[in-house]
């Protein structure tokens, strides 16, 4: 198979989307090695990763991505960066009157992002403490990556960001093209006046100047790809970016026709300063960002750990051996930045990659264009036992749970699934035992780890098209990624046999292993019905007159609505009858 680097470019929009998206870069970045002589990883860095060269002569690997956000959202990142930054005040001064000048102290840097500041600078970082007795051992310049990621591991301790990061750019570990970030002006991160709060107020500002930088930033980054792949796409679902993300994926679809554009749709658990009104408008916005998100991608995938998309949903999702807060968006990004980097993972495979295209062909099928996601992080494998062992321990029950708000169906139907396996190293895949003694299960009998894995899924989805992907490479977890596991994980982020003493600090994991899985199947009815019966149950124009107040108008929400109440009726299982959580309704 060929090995050709089909690139994909990255495009994060809203808040939330780039707190996802700055956790998945930082994984990213940790995998980055320059070392010639050591053998290539499962993932060609190079699909979404860019190579350039600085002023000084250094060679550089910054993200293909380009990052929309508000104003008010960078805190202490310039826009622009500083990479590319000569060091040099080329500003002319020509007034010669007297001057009067206001100087706003800038944010303030936490210990992480002040420990960046002096790698930068070409400083050590001292082991027992690398807050003083730093002394410089390279010049000015940038660092090697493989020296940087050995000195943010060694005092990976030292940093506890959870009270400390308000934006994502407060744990931003990596260089930022000049051309990446763009920042909307007409609304604001933070205060009670020009939020970007409505579907409509976001689909209206894709014109004029904001346009026209979008299309500035997606020529440079597409013109350089000998063989673009497609667009993925991080877009907040919550607030007034579905409208934005509604049509810059419209504008994909129309401009780089025949590329893949896979959606992700994030939205957090809990929103700050809330309000019933403003859970109202995040409902809508989740209702119509999925219509039209969907309409204009290849396929559609919701993330979040909420238990559901409407105002009042279940409790968050919770896996076994994560011990997070679930309120602090530090945390649940990192979750499902975990989570992608496995989703994501078949289409940057080095070698036997599934393109973005055929990845869409497995999945939306007959017009399915919306897929759920489901993830175990960790995978909960035993160091030191087999693929056999960890799978056969599980029969009762998949060790995954929902990414998507959406609750597995119990009938056994999947019209289509991609399992990903990522970072069981060091571990066994097939069975050791003697010869001659009988398999204790089926799975024990197979000779192959993707055999094994598709086996096991099938005897959950007996009729279901399965696919399955299996890296070896775990994702690395280095600063500043929080450590929220619980005591029973090790070091690589397999499960201890017995967990470290009461008295002892838990040990810092440094990798993990995540089996991740995309499905189309009848669950996702029941799931798309009740976004439709939400949203159909409330008089907008005189419960929320001012959430049309920019559009859409009255016609086209309600051709939304029917939109998503036949899209719903793509997934019904007709098999054994129609799925009794639908309502009758819907069958009109």
């Amino acid at each position: 198979m060929s090995n050709c680097c089909r690139e994909v470019v990255t495009l994060q929009l809203g808040h939330y989307s780039n707190f996802v998206g700055t956790h998945w870069w930082n994984l990213q970045d940790a995998s980055l090695s320059y070392d010639t002589e050591a053998p290539p990883g499962d993932i060609q860095s190079d699909v979404v990763f860019r190579q350039g060269q600085t002023l000084g002569g250094h060679i550089t690997h910054t993200p293909r991505l380009i990052a929309m956000d508000l104003k008010g959202s960078l805190r202490t990142l310039r826009q622009e960066g500083s990479l590319y930054d000569s060091g040099k005040n080329t500003s002319a001064v020509t007034w010669e009157g007297s001057i009067m000048m206001h100087e706003e102290s800038p944010p303030a840097k936490n210990s992480f992002l002040e420990d960046l500041d002096k790698l930068d600078r070409g400083e050590i970082l001292g082991e027992a403490d690398f807050y003083s007795s730093s002394q410089p051992r390279y010049s000015a310049g940038v660092m090697d990556v493989d020296t940087v990621n050995d000195q943010l591991a060694r005092v990976q301790q030292g940093y506890n960001l959870e009270g400390s990061v308000k934006v994502w750019s407060d744990f931003l570990r990596i260089h930022l093209h000049p051309r990446t970030i763009s920042v909307i002006h007409q609304y604001n991160h933070d205060g009670e006046v020009q939020r970007l709060e409505t579907f409509g107020q976001g689909k209206a500002l894709l014109q004029g100047s904001v346009l026209e930088e979008l299309e500035d930033k997606l020529h440079f980054f597409v013109e350089e790809c000998d063989y673009l792949q497609g667009f993925q796409v991080l877009c907040d679902l919550a607030d007034g970016f579905a409208g934005l993300g509604s049509k810059v994926t419209e504008m994909l679809q129309d401009s780089y026709h025949g590329k893949g554009i896979l959606t992700w749709g994030v939205a957090p658990v809990s929103h700050p300063d809330s309000t019933p009104m403003k859970d109202l408008y995040h409902q809508l916005n989740c209702t119509l960002g999925t219509v039209h998100l969907a309409s204009h991608s290849s396929f559609f995938c919701p993330l979040t750990l909420r238990g559901g998309l409407d105002r009042r949903p279940s409790t968050p999702v919770t896996f076994p051996h994560l011990t997070p807060d679930p309120s602090l968006w530090y945390h649940s990004s990192a979750i499902l930045a975990l989570a992608f980097d496995a989703l994501t993972s078949p289409y940057r495979l080095r070698s036997h990659s599934i393109p973005m295209w055929q990845m869409a062909d497995m999945l939306a099928v007959s017009g399915r264009k919306v897929v759920a996601a489901y993830g175990a992080v960790p995978f909960p494998m035993m160091h030191g036992s087999s693929l056999p062992d960890v799978l056969s321990a599980q029969m009762d029950a998949l060790p995954w749970k929902p990414l998507s708000a959406c609750p597995e169906a119990d009938n056994g139907v999947c019209y289509g699934q991609l399992a990903t396996l990522k970072g069981f190293e060091g571990q066994r895949l097939t069975s050791s035992l003697a010869a001659g003694t009988k398999p204790p299960t089926p799975l024990h009998s197979l000779h192959s780890g993707e055999d094994m894995l598709a086996a096991y899924i099938r005897s959950f989805y007996p009729t279901a098209p399965i696919a399955v992907q299996l890296l070896a490479t775990p994702s690395q977890l280095t600063p500043p990624f929080p450590q929220m596991f619980s005591r029973s994980v090790g070091s690589q982020g397999f499960l201890q046999n017995l967990p470290p003493p009461p008295t002892s600090p838990p040990p810092m994991v440094s990798s993990v292993p995540v089996l991740t899985s995309l499905q189309s199947g009848p669950a996702l009815d029941p799931w798309l019905s009740e976004l439709y019966r939400g949203a159909s149950a409330v008089d907008i124009r005189r419960v929320a007159p001012s959430f049309l107040s920019q559009g859409p108008e009255m016609a086209d929400y309600q051709e939304a609505l029917e939109q998503l109440r036949l899209l719903a009726r793509c997934y019904r299982d007709n098999s054994g009858g129609v799925m009794s959580s639908s309502s009758e309704e819907d069958d009109d």
